[in-house]
C-alpha cells in the first residue's frame, strides 16, 4: 500500500516567509552603545520592614566617579564607565561591554531618612541602604489583658 502526500501551497509559502524573516533578523547588527547618550542602569530594589535596599552591578568603576543624590524622595545614580583602549593593533570581533555615561532615577513610594542613607561598593556591586522614616515603620501594639 502506497501513501500519498498532499502538499498545501499555503504551508509552503508560510515556510518561505518564515525563512526570509529569520534570515533578515539574523543580519541585524548588534546595537551600538554611544558615549553621547546615557544608558539606563539596571537596578534591584528590595523593601524590608525598616528600609529599602538598592543594588547595581558596576564592575570596573571607581566608586569616586559615582554621583549619588537623593532629592524629593527620588534617588539618582550617575556615573561614567571609560572605554578601554587596550587593543592597539588589530580589531575587535565582539564588543558587548557597556561604556559611557549612565544614569538612573527612581522614586521611592514612602518617605525615607535621607541623612542615614549608606552606600557601599564591593566586588563591582553598589549597595545602598535607605532607611524609612520612623513614622512610616509599622508599630507593634501590645494588648494588655485585665
Amino acid at each position: 500500500m502506497r501513501l500519498m502526500t498532499v502538499r498545501d501551497p499555503f504551508v509552503r509559502e508560510m515556510e518561505a516567509w518564515r525563512n526570509a524573516m529569520e534570515n533578515m533578523l539574523n543580519e541585524v547588527p548588534a546595537p551600538a552603545y554611544s558615549e553621547d547618550r546615557p544608558w539606563a542602569l539596571a537596578l534591584d530594589v528590595a523593601e524590608t520592614e525598616d528600609s529599602f535596599i538598592v543594588k547595581a552591578s558596576l564592575p570596573g568603576i571607581n566608586p569616586d566617579d559615582l554621583d549619588i543624590t537623593f532629592t524629593d524622595n527620588v534617588l539618582t545614580i550617575k556615573g561614567e564607565i571609560k572605554q578601554e583602549q587596550d587593543i592597539e593593533e588589530g580589531k575587535y570581533h565582539l564588543r558587548e561591554r557597556r561604556y559611557g555615561m549612565f544614569q538612573r532615577s527612581i522614586a521611592l513610594p514612602v518617605p525615607v531618612n535621607a541623612d542615614k542613607i549608606e552606600a557601599t561598593y564591593k566586588d563591582g556591586v553598589l549597595t545602598l541602604s535607605i532607611p524609612k522614616v520612623e513614622e512610616i515603620k509599622p508599630k507593634k501594639i501590645s494588648v494588655k489583658a485585665s
